[in-house]
């Protein structure tokens, strides 16, 4: 052969298709092209038969090697994580831990401003994930049920009724409870909430605020402003509070991201924490427990949270648990320097 020709053969073995040729041709993520030739549910029919045309046409074939893997047990944990969120960080680290304890690992998919839940999920069926632990899922009940199907889910963080599947969270009603018993033995009457925008743990935390409002007497005070669950949400929250005719005593943040916003915003302001205004979050992660915010917040365990929930995963893959279980901590309140006797 001369050296043309020789060219031309190292240049064929090199443009063998691959995964990812398929899934540029069809514009999927590779996730979704490997769920479809593994013949595993998810994607579309669309989707599928598209994906199987563009194998064909590119000549893919898929490894029989990996073929052969895939029939074995990978001992992998898949776990969604919200990379924005401090308190996911946390739990993460928990999980790695726990789930090293009882010979598994951890494969990590990421939800991002641009990345959503779904395909993060895709990702982690894709990785051969064994069981999904899905931390702060906002999917309807229906969906989360159905991907039970195809692997053991285990959502932490939220409430999710009549789903059977498994549930470990924090029961963030009385958490929030906690905060507001605490403000008001302190002495104040007007606490301001900031909320955390839609989905069911935000759902929580609101109605826990106003519970305990009502439980005290304070009907006449409940003031629920609009947030969510970053430090912005927060300031402007905050904002819109020091334009308005007088402060509240005390602010109720959603989590500790939105607090530490409140935070910056009384600050800029020159508003004295906690000597004109008590501030309090939720969640009690990383940045709360930081000197220069020493906030008081609540603490949803996140160790105890992730032994639990590879502790449930454990019970579905290898001792063959079948029905569905709820696991609820309870939070604890963790006094800091954000809170003080109202003047």
């Amino acid at each position: 052969m001369d050296e043309a020709g020789s060219a031309r053969g190292r240049d064929g073995a090199s443009k063998r298709p691959r995964l990812e040729d398929v899934a540029a041709r069809v514009g999927v993520s590779t996730a979704s092209v490997s769920l479809v030739l593994r013949g595993v549910a998810g994607p579309s029919e669309r989707t599928r038969q598209r994906v199987l045309k563009a194998a064909a046409d590119l000549g893919y074939q898929v490894d029989r090697t990996a073929s052969l893997l895939a029939s074995r047990r990978t001992r992998l944990l898949g776990v969604m994580v919200d990379i924005h969120s401090p308190f996911h960080a946390e739990l993460v680290e928990h999980l790695h831990t726990a789930a090293e304890d009882v010979g598994y690992d951890l494969v990590l998919s990421t939800q991002t401003r641009t990345r959503d839940e779904r395909t993060a999920v895709e990702t982690l069926l894709a990785f051969r994930s064994e069981a999904l632990i899905l931390l702060g899922p906002t999917a309807p009940a229906d969906t989360l049920a159905a991907l039970d199907r195809k692997a053991p889910v285990i959502a932490v963080g939220r409430r999710i009724a009549g789903a059977e599947l498994d549930v470990v969270r924090s029961a963030d009603e009385a958490g929030v409870g906690q905060i507001v018993d605490h403000l008001v033995s302190l002495g104040h009457r007007a606490i301001t909430y900031v909320d955390g925008g839609s989905g069911v743990i935000s759902t929580d935390r609101r109605r826990g605020y106003r519970a305990a409002m009502r439980r005290h007497g304070l009907d006449a005070h409940i003031k629920v402003l609009r947030g969510d669950h970053t430090e912005a949400a927060g300031e402007r929250a905050a904002r819109h509070l020091i334009d308005g005719d007088a402060l509240p005593t005390a602010v109720v943040a959603y989590n500790d991201q939105s607090a530490i916003g409140v935070l910056a915003a009384l600050s800029r302001a020159g508003v004295d924490v906690p000597g004109e205004v008590s501030v309090v979050g939720y969640d009690d992660d990383a940045l709360s427990r930081l000197s220069c915010f020493n906030l008081t917040t609540v603490s949803q365990n996140a160790r105890e949270q992730a032994r639990h929930a590879v502790t449930a995963a454990v019970e579905r893959l290898d001792q063959g648990r079948t029905e569905s279980r709820e696991v609820v901590l309870n939070p604890r309140l963790v006094l800091r320097g954000t809170t003080a006797e109202r003047s």
